[in-house]
């Protein structure tokens, strides 16, 4: 008899977690489909609502009928953090009447984490939990108290970057043979072949020396530093272009930012683009701004698609990914450090060059689906 496993992930915005997940349910069903049957709890319908996923597959299962959850904004930080509480009220006895019927063996848990770890604390089931660490915690005492007594009934708990697992190993919160490395399953080899041979449509960005950052339009991805970055290299530099592709809070404040410096002919803000592999087959470089990643999908995905990568070294992921050669880092905030680095990194010889993305492709296929599953079967054996 097959072992079931759910995924529990509810996302009130795009991010990147929700691809790793949908691409580990992906990997398990595909190479262990004899032994596990892997899905992802759809909370209030939030996963029918993406694009992105193929919905013909019998991947998901739905926990309730509140889709008015998905009307409700989640713009801000105190709409965002109403939204979160509302899931947790609203989903309490949906999720603790299907883990008590279903019974599943795995219930991995990424996002609003904090419902089924309570869930777990104070009421005895069978099935194993799984937590998923993405991103430096922020602990305060409440928090660190809860984690405390929550984690000692749970079965492992997963990082997606080696710097994140010391992390939680120093805090001394729970038994540290629960922790586990797990890569998050990023590369889909398929999807990239076919997406990064469609062409560009913007008539400003073909055939030109353009660079390019990609990621929502908030505070983390510290795109206002990039800008002022660029202006000083612009400055001397033209023809050069940075193309930003995302959506999000501070694009109106990067817009304004960008006209402040009259620099509407060399910086464009692009939007969100489901495909961003040809515009990064066609750009000089990557270049990652954010003030913290873990372990930062963009950034995997430019470097397995052969594209030069500069980025700051945040924690928790860009300096484990770009080591050895496998990139450029600048200091975090560090505009002369930034500019010193992209020089360097746009004056490297096609051999230098060659190098060094050879060096960060092989690294990449450590987030393959492949690799996150034989990883994951050891984990859930």
């Amino acid at each position: 008899m097959k072992k079931t496993i759910y995924y529990w992930s509810p996302f009130i915005d795009k991010v990147a977690t929700i691809k790793a997940v949908y691409n580990s349910v992906y990997s398990i069903n595909k190479f262990s489909p004899k032994i596990f049957n892997a899905k992802i709890i759809d909370t209030f319908g939030e996963w029918n609502n993406d694009d992105y996923f193929n919905q013909n597959e019998k991947s998901f299962l739905t926990l309730t009928k509140y889709r008015f959850l998905n009307s409700f904004s989640s713009v801000g930080y105190f709409k965002s953090r109403l939204k979160y509480i509302l899931i947790f009220f609203l989903c309490f006895l949906p999720l603790r009447n299907f883990i008590k019927k279903v019974n599943p063996n795995f219930l991995i848990v990424h996002l609003v984490t904090s419902l089924p770890l309570f869930l777990n604390l104070i009421f005895k089931f069978e099935t194993k939990i799984i937590l998923r660490i993405s991103g430096k915690p922020k602990l305060n005492y409440i928090r660190l108290v809860f984690w405390k007594i929550a984690l000692k009934k749970i079965y492992k708990i997963t990082f997606p970057t080696l710097e994140t697992l010391k992390y939680f190993k120093s805090l001394n919160i729970t038994d540290n043979n629960k922790f586990e490395l797990l890569y998050d399953p990023i590369i889909n080899v398929r999807e990239i072949k076919k997406k990064k041979n469609e062409l560009i449509e913007e008539e400003t960005i073909i055939n030109s020396e353009f660079y390019l950052a990609i990621g929502r339009l908030t505070k983390q991805k510290n795109f206002p530093f990039l800008i002022e970055c660029f202006k000083d290299i612009i400055v001397k530099n033209k023809n050069i272009k940075l193309i930003i592709i995302g959506d999000g809070e501070d694009k109106l404040k990067l817009e304004k930012l960008i006209f402040k410096y009259n620099l509407s002919s060399n910086i464009y803000l692009i939007g969100y683009k489901e495909n961003i592999f040809k515009y990064l087959k066609k750009s000089k470089a990557f270049v990652l701004s954010s003030l913290w990643e873990d372990p930062g999908f963009v950034l995997v995905e430019a470097i397995f698609s052969n594209t030069l990568v500069l980025s700051s070294n945040c924690p928790s992921g860009p300096k484990e990914i770009l080591a050895n050669e496998r990139g450029f880092l600048f200091k975090n905030n560090d505009k002369q450090d930034f500019i010193d680095k992209f020089y360097l990194m746009r004056n490297l010889t096609d051999t230098e060059k060659f190098k060094k993305k050879i060096n960060a492709k092989n690294y990449s296929k450590n987030f393959s689906m492949l690799n996150h599953h034989k990883k994951i079967m050891k984990i859930l054996d």
